[in-house]
């Protein structure tokens, strides 16, 4: 999460342009444009145009969309122009031309239109049949563009008469999260698309209830996808890795409003057609993902909304009929064409930094390796193993590189006292995720975010949610090198004998959120320190150890108000250093009603942090200090007990310390904050040797150090009764950590 300057993604993407980043979009994570598209040991060709036709009236699916949708599958062929002697499709065109053929005829699908193309591996009885579903715009939450293609691939064995289903595989939101596949379907039952609002993205239906989604297996029915679960990831290791369908899985994802130039695109005047009814519903859009104080709690629930059906199916209870066309007959279409779109993108670096992007269009279908190659949508590792297995032509998986995150909730802890601890619960909203080396971010389900298909390398991840302080941490993938870092990996398998290297990011794969009502940044400046510093932690009393990551330069983490922290650095040499924050939990509370801009987050900054003796002694002075007010002030007459004689260098604090033996509620409570007492003033004291350079000393400073957190333990069992159970809490973890960061220094070697 270092400080740099601002990324221009706007920038970015037009200078790789040339290269065909913005044909990304709607690629899986082995398919689209990617240098690293998984190929296949031999090529296909195109099928007989009668066998084609049989085959894609066969398996041709139904499509089920959301109640609130606006952009069904059409005919690009009715918004194409020419461009110097080609044939382009220009985004302002097609939406606008959409909007004014709604409006002039009435219709909610002007012309219902599916192609599909056909193709068989040689020397195999392999054949795969696309289905390709044009759409005049994708509004998916913080991801959107100009036109959108979307696919789903059933690959048939034509050995025999009657051609069987192996696999279908249903397009996800980008090329790196997993596609919604399924291995070995009912030869007798069409495949069924459930598409999502505003992207198009499919899921698929195979069970009894046709608008439905089903991830695991319930009730005698099975999964509506056979993905496999992350081996070893506890978050993970029962959970179909995929995207799936929100209005079925109860998860709650507001949508943001695309820009064109900084307004809205229904402002724009090539768009006369266009109004703000145009997008995605106001009930599920916010302005922006920081212009909320606090996660939605609102959004309404999704619906099963229009159904299509072939026009070959014959009788159906479809509410509209497409018509199946030949992609062959729209491949003249050289490019599909847009201005670049953007949206906000928060970043938490020293310097608040606003990411603007997306995608400015996709890419025709037909410039795609799948098209020609429908195997290299394959996301799912144990898929392409089964169909290598069964037919030379397939190869197997290569080991992939997948990114694994748990998003969580950051609140107060109801067992630690007022403002200081909290704890982590599910979110009830989703979130997105984008690394800096990719232009498109990916959704959460169910609060896991999956990326897979990352290179090899160091990266920088950004979570953001709705109303909440965003997160970004630097993350190292593959064989990116030693050093420190917070993701941990495991060779996930599923005993086919394909690899898959996942890293967890986050701590132990968790990533908290924070409501930006409550939410402080904590600013940790590197430069001017005489150490290298390499990574950054942050961990508060009661919800533990909450960030880990590399650090290179400034950094900055957002936390809850309502927790106490301690921050911690390490350098290229493993010292070493920690600091306490205390943010004020009523400072820079919003007033806002959870619809308004929120008010701008307070920060606590960490100057020039050091490594060491000194560091971690001042630490424990702060920490034993903090201690022992919260501990005196449960006692009125706590001010007027004397202190312990610290001058000389003795774990024997002064008789007047007191004890529960000597009498009475007050003596104990008064017994245990004086010893806290005596533990800060030994800690300051090792301090100001480590600073003199006076490294026996300080050693010794630091031996009466932990004696008398021994002494603390013994004042804290006899208090216990007379403290407050949450203080008493407190007062365990502190000293607890205290013991611990004892230990790291009188064991560092820097001073």
């Amino acid at each position: 999460m270092t400080d740099r300057p601002a990324v221009d993604r706007r920038a970015f993407l037009a200078a790789l342009g040339s290269a065909g980043v913005g044909s990304l979009a709607g690629c899986s994570a082995l398919g689209g444009d990617s240098a690293e598209t998984t190929s296949t040991a031999a090529p296909t060709e195109r099928v007989d145009d009668d066998v084609a036709r049989d085959l894609a009236a066969r398996f041709a699916p139904t499509l089920y969309f959301e109640a609130d949708e606006t952009w069904f599958p059409t005919d690009p062929r009715s918004y194409a122009s020419d461009r110097d002697g080609e044939t382009v499709v220009d985004g302002f065109d097609a939406l606008d031309g959409y909007h004014a053929t709604q409006r002039e005829t009435g219709e909610r699908a002007p012309e219902p239109t599916v192609f599909y193309n056909v193709v068989g591996y040689e020397g195999s009885s392999l054949t795969a049949v696309q289905y390709w579903f044009y759409s005049v715009f994708d509004q998916f939450t913080t991801n959107f563009h100009w036109h959108d293609w979307e696919v789903l691939h059933v690959f048939v064995d034509t050995a025999d008469d009657e051609p069987v289903p192996q696999l279908y595989v249903a397009s996800s939101h980008s090329r790196s999260v997993p596609n919604n596949e399924f291995l070995d379907p009912d030869p007798a039952r069409p495949p069924r698309v459930l598409s999502e609002l505003g992207s198009h993205s499919s899921a698929l239906s195979l069970n009894d209830r046709a608008d439905r989604f089903q991830r695991l297996p319930t009730g005698g029915t099975f999964a509506d996808i056979t993905n496999r679960a992350f081996d070893r990831i506890e978050d993970a290791a029962e959970i179909p890795i995929a995207y799936g369908l929100p209005r079925d899985e109860g998860a709650r994802l507001p949508y943001v409003v695309p820009e064109l130039d900084g307004a809205p695109v229904y402002e724009d005047e090539r768009l006369p057609s266009v109004t703000r009814d145009s997008l995605v519903g106001e009930a599920l859009t916010v302005r922006s993902f920081d212009a909320l104080s606090s996660p939605p709690t609102d959004l309404p629930a999704r619906s099963t909304g229009l159904v299509f059906a072939p026009e070959t199916a014959g009788d159906s209870d479809a509410d509209i009929e497409y018509a199946l066309v030949p992609a062959g007959e729209v491949e003249h279409i050289a490019a599909f064409t847009g201005p670049q779109l953007s949206f906000e993108f928060a970043v938490p670096g020293f310097v608040e930094d606003a990411i603007a992007s997306h995608l400015t269009t996709t890419s025709a279908p037909w410039s795609q390796p799948r098209y020609a190659d429908p195997a290299a949508d394959i996301s799912d590792p144990t898929h392409r193993s089964a169909l290598a297995e069964r037919y030379d032509v397939v190869d197997a998986p290569s080991t992939l590189n997948t990114l694994f995150v748990r998003v969580t909730e950051a609140v107060t802890d109801a067992d630690a006292p007022d403002g200081e601890g909290v704890t982590t619960r599910e979110s009830g909203v989703e979130s997105v995720l984008l690394l800096e080396s990719d232009p498109e971010a990916a959704p959460t389900f169910g609060g896991l975010g999956v990326l897979r298909g990352v290179p090899a390398g160091e990266h920088r991840l950004t979570v953001n949610g709705a109303g909440a302080a965003p997160h970004s941490e630097t993350v190292r993938v593959g064989d990116a090198g030693s050093g420190p870092a917070s993701a941990t990996e495991t060779e996930s398998s599923s005993g086919d004998g394909d690899g898959e290297t996942v890293t967890t990011a986050g701590v132990d794969g968790e990533v908290p959120l924070v409501a930006r009502e409550s939410a402080t940044k904590v600013e940790v400046d590197a430069d001017g320190t005489d150490r290298d510093l390499a990574a950054l932690a942050l961990e508060d009393d009661f919800g533990g150890r909450l960030y880990d990551a590399p650090l290179s330069g400034p950094d900055a983490v957002y936390v809850h108000r309502g927790g106490a922290y301690t921050v911690e650095v390490r350098d290229s040499d493993d010292e070493l250093g920690a600091f306490r924050v205390n943010p004020d939990p009523v400072n820079g509370e919003s007033d806002s009603d959870g619809d308004a801009a929120p008010d701008p987050i307070p920060s606590v900054r960490i100057d020039e942090p050091r490594t060491g003796k000194a560091s971690l002694s001042t630490f424990l002075a702060d920490i034993s200090a903090e201690t022992a007010a919260a501990v005196a002030a449960v006692d009125d007459d706590s001010d007027g007990a004397d202190d312990s004689d610290d001058s000389a260098e003795t774990d024997t604090p002064n008789d007047s310390t007191g004890t529960a033996a000597s009498g009475g509620r007050e003596n104990a409570v008064r017994g245990l904050a004086q010893a806290l007492d005596s533990v800060a003033e030994a800690a300051r004291r090792a301090a100001e040797r480590a600073e003199a350079g006076d490294r026996g000393r300080a050693d010794e400073s630091l031996d009466t150090v932990a004696a008398r957190l021994e002494r603390v333990a013994e004042r804290l069992a006899a208090a216990r009764g007379e403290l407050p159970g949450s203080l008493s809490r407190a007062t365990d973890r502190r000293l607890e950590q205290a013991r611990r960061r004892s230990e790291q220094a009188r064991a560092a070697d820097t001073l």
